[in-house]
């Protein structure tokens, strides 16, 4: 591809109907697609193709210099990784330090000045080079064979001197992953020879706009490897036009077509310029169930005949699944309708957005039965519940799965490499939806409150008939008359008595079981790459029940002595008053961390030296020294203790994929930095998390006396419960604790295997293994051929890393249950979620869409997508916390309630409906968010 030396002999001038077989190299991806239209007999106007071997004899040799140029900057950009992903808020400045933020604000204006200057000396390069005698005669050539009168039915519209359409078409465009939709310009109603020759240079220089490097820049596209083709087609006279979605772009779902339509050309549909007529059909049928015609002007209450009828919509839906099927994908179509009603397709592109389909059949490596079959099914996405929103790596995807184990009652599939849990077997049994009313709000405010639309849907109803045991894992667990259910209930009840009547004998077995654990996880050296493999896959299947069995009953049984006292208080005192007893409690392993951070930054804020580093150094500089053994000797010793310690840990740490702490302390350093910007004493968080404490004891004697005043054994009785509360509750982050730790071990061995097979060239770097499955890295040990499997799979996961939306609910036919229920009620939501954690707090808000290198003043508003231990450290000096996923079980909204911070969840679309620098008031009693100060724009919160 790309800009290869002159003289190739590819043809400079194709037919439409001879594109369908080129490759895209040549002909880019919307000739190509109009070939394969034309090719299939679809109604595709006439015209002709100058191919990308005209573009790279008109180019001049200097442009590949400039390509390279640019290709070195954006790599640049993102080993730094400083470049926003396409689709982001533009809140980059938050993940730093302000000083840090200043200098990368600088380097920023810096690559995108140097990156505009390159664009804008590319453009002039092909806008003012000659045309290529040979391509302008060849141009000239087919445009005067478009004047001779076309065989019958050919082309709607022919003329001495016709009106043509002049339209790029890159070999970037119109993929899979990115349809670099309006990227590269085209030009309409072009006539005469001389005109048309002016069009194509103005096409090949709009391939380096501004907006066209950036989005190749941003889609990880070589600007070297790519070219541009033009197309030539007849102007259909357009009585109405628009543009046909194959599937629903906005929910998803797969069986609905969406035609948007207006009278006259087509481009003031696409450009937004109009409000079009509206329909959205059922594909299967061709049965209208949305039409929505404009309004006239001439009065409110009257509306303008429909630009197409009912006959027209129907027909414009079967071309529209005609061209799904011809791609094998779901299609963004624009047609034009002439005056005699033909339609004419001028364009068809894969829906790039849409969030893939779930299938079944990928339950099969976790261990699990797949069912596959017409039934529509429901899927809930685990992983959004963990506070994980980026996609898992293969790997880690595998070994979610192993933990799983085959007596999981769950079946799992993973769409767009995110676990989903099938919920459908629950909906469809009393016992199950009972279940899920009551635990889906605890965990989710937001799918809680989709929830009862979906129940109501005559698609999921409840059934007597017996389904077939694949189908009725989760319903018997949820019944307790499966095997596992009832093992669970044997030994988990016993279990639960000895925590409440021995909780510090309780404790010891739980921490006892770490150091067993850390024994355990010990391969003897020297080790042979395929004992590492064996070690790492085997690890997890070995603790599993055990760990169980060590940390489960401690937190369960303090969590049960808490619904406890709530139902002695009844009468006495609101729900929500016990929150506070949460608050500042001992034994949780993530609050420990947390301290031990800054009290390792208070180390570091005390010695000049130390200090003196952190103040000059971004993360990523200090992260070297320390490597090196080169920071001063107190953070140095202080950040190695941490690290022997908590290094297994990790952003994003349920992904085995995801570095560890202890080879990339970026994130640790950073904080540092930010914690070293604390001045006042009382915003230190371990004042804050010792008056938490205290609030919580003097909660407790305010709820013992008032339940003592009703009867004096109520009190006694509610005293036991919430002491037992606050020496038990605290151990729930332990059970994670110990699952990451041997993550962190598996992830050290598949490193170093990782390590060999990169040096025998079987994958291309280190990291590389964590795209593969452990079945996989036997063959690559084998001498197995890996780095194109790498490759297309890192494709797809960087791809999935710039997704901003991710279903909670999904349907097996792809509808995000949560925007089709927005969607039908027609307007978007207030700002509010569901109350996480009690309290008010006013604020800057402060988006942070990444907690690495994130940065956060004392006082700030926390908004995110959602959290996890990674991001806990932040919380030490928050204000309050917003989360757009999670309920009030989620980690986000219990950490936020031991910290004593206010906290709402699962408000939709936090992170773009709230802007950073905004001061806000969060109510976590109420679950809102409300702006107390108008922005110097006089923007107001949306």
């Amino acid at each position: 591809m790309g800009l290869p030396e002159r003289g190739a002999p590819d043809p400079l001038v194709l037919q439409l109907g001879q594109l369908g077989s080129q490759p895209l190299q040549l002909v880019g991806g919307k000739a190509l697609n109009l070939g394969r239209l034309a090719d299939a007999g679809f109604p595709v106007p006439a015209g002709f193709c100058l191919t990308t071997a005209a573009y790279r004899m008109a180019v001049p040799p200097e442009l590949a210099a400039l390509a390279a140029c640019l290709d070195d900057l954006a790599a640049g950009t993102a080993r730094t990784g400083e470049a926003p992903a396409a689709g982001s808020s533009g809140h980059e400045d938050t993940h730093r330090g302000t000083a840090q933020a200043e200098t990368a604000q600088r380097d920023d204006a810096q690559r995108d000045t140097a990156q505009h200057g390159m664009a804008q000396r590319a453009r002039e390069l092909v806008g003012t080079a000659p045309v290529p005698p040979e391509v302008e005669a060849a141009v000239r050539t087919a445009y005067a064979a478009m004047s001779e009168p076309p065989p019958a039915g050919n082309a709607p519209h022919a003329s001495i001197e016709p009106a043509v359409a002049v339209r790029s078409s890159a070999t970037a465009e119109d993929l899979p992953f990115a349809s670099f939709a309006g990227q590269q310009d085209s030009f309409l109603n072009i006539v005469g020879a001389d005109a048309v020759i002016q069009a194509v240079r103005r096409c090949w220089a709009s391939l380096w706009t501004d907006r066209a490097v950036a989005y190749r820049s941003a889609n990880g596209i070589r600007h070297g490897d790519v070219g541009l083709a033009v197309v030539v087609q007849h102007v259909v006279d357009a009585a109405a036009a628009g543009v046909l979605f194959s599937a629903n772009p906005v929910t998803g779902t797969r069986g609905e077509t969406v035609i948007d339509a207006s009278a006259g050309p087509g481009a003031a549909v696409v450009s937004g310029a109009v409000a079009p007529d509206h329909f959205v059909v059922e594909t299967a049928t061709g049965k209208i169930r949305q039409s929505s015609p404009r309004r006239n002007e001439s009065g409110p209450g009257d509306r303008a005949s429909p630009s197409l009828t009912e006959a027209q919509v129907r027909e414009l839906t079967s071309l529209g699944l005609s061209a799904q099927e011809l791609f094998g994908e779901p299609q963004d179509v624009e047609w034009v309708l002439d005056a005699e009603g033909t339609i004419w397709l001028t364009q068809s592109r894969p829906i790039t957005t849409l969030y893939p389909l779930p299938d079944p059949a990928s339950a099969k490596p976790f261990g699990l039965e797949s069912a596959p079959d017409a039934e529509t099914r429901v899927y809930l996405c685990g992983t959004l519940l963990q506070g994980l929103t980026r996609p898992l790596t293969p790997m880690g995807l595998s070994m979610m799965g192993m933990m799983g184990n085959r007596r999981s009652p769950w079946t799992y599939v993973s769409p767009g490499l995110r676990m989903y849990a099938d919920l459908t077997p629950l909906i469809r049994t009393a016992s199950g939806r009972r279940m899920l009313l009551k635990w889906v709000p605890l965990a989710d405010g937001r799918s809680a409150a989709v929830l009862p639309a979906l129940l109501d849907d005559p698609r999921f109803g409840l059934t007597n008939a017996p389904p077939r045991r694949s189908r009725t894992r989760a319903a018997e667990w949820v019944r307790g008359d499966g095997t596992a259910g009832l093992a669970t209930i044997v030994w988990l009840v016993p279990a639960l008595i000895r925590a409440v009547l021995r909780p510090k004998a309780e404790l010891r077995r739980a921490f006892r079981y770490g150091k067993r654990l850390e024994a355990d996880l010990a391969l003897p050296q020297p080790a042979t790459a395929f004992r590492r493999l064996d070690h790492a896959q085997h690890a997890p299947a070995r603790m599993v029940d055990d760990l169980i069995r060590a940390t489960l009953p401690a937190p369960a049984a303090g969590y049960a002595m808490l619904g406890l006292a709530r139902w002695l208080l009844r009468g006495v005192a609101e729900p929500r008053e016990l929150e506070a007893v949460l608050r500042g409690l001992p034994h949780n392993v993530t609050t420990e961390m947390d301290l031990e951070l800054w009290s390792l930054a208070v180390s570091v804020r005390d010695d000049a030296p130390s200090r003196e580093a952190f103040l000059r150094g971004r993360p990523d500089e200090l992260a070297v020294n320390y490597a090196a053994g080169e920071l001063p000797h107190v953070a140095q010793t202080g950040l190695h203790r941490f690290l022997d310690r908590y290094g297994h840990r990790a952003v994003a740490e349920i992904d085995l994929g995801m570095p560890r702490w202890s080879e990339k302390p970026d994130h640790l350093l950073g904080m540092i930095s930010n914690y070293l910007r604390v001045e006042d004493p009382e915003l230190a968080p371990d004042r804050q998390f010792d008056r938490a404490a205290d609030h919580a004891e003097a909660r407790i004697s305010s709820l013992v006396a008032r339940a003592g005043a009703v009867s004096p054994l109520r009190g006694r009785l509610v005293a036991f419960c919430l002491h037992r509360t606050r020496q038990l509750a605290g151990l729930r982050e332990l059970p994670k604790f110990y699952v990451v730790t041997v993550f962190g071990e598996v992830h050290r061995q598949l490193a170093a295997i990782g390590a060999e097979l990169a040096k025998a060239g079987t994958i291309a770097a280190a990291d590389d293994v964590f795209f593969l499955t452990f079945d996989e890295v036997r063959v690559g040990l084998r001498g197995g051929e890996l780095k194109e499997m790498v490759a297309d799979r890192r494709r797809i996961y960087d791809a999935e890393l710039r997704r901003r939306r991710i279903p909670r609910l999904l349907l097996s036919d792809g509808t995000d249950v949560e925007a089709a229920i927005a969607s039908a009620a027609g307007a978007p939501g207030a700002l509010v979620g569901t109350p996480a954690s009690a309290g008010t707090a006013e604020g800057r808000v402060r988006v942070i869409m990444d907690p690495v290198g994130a940065h956060l003043e004392p006082g700030e508003i926390l908004v995110s997508p959602s959290t996890d231990p990674g991001w806990t450290p932040l919380f030490l000096t928050a204000g309050a916390l917003v989360m757009e996923m999670g309920g009030v079980i989620s980690h986000g909204a219990v950490v936020a309630r031991e910290y004593g911070i206010p906290a709402v969840v699962g408000v939709p679309d936090a992170t773009t409906r709230l802007r950073t620098g905004q001061t806000v008031v969060v109510d976590g009693a109420a679950g809102t968010i409300t702006e107390v100060a108008t922005e110097p724009d006089g923007g107001t919160l949306p």
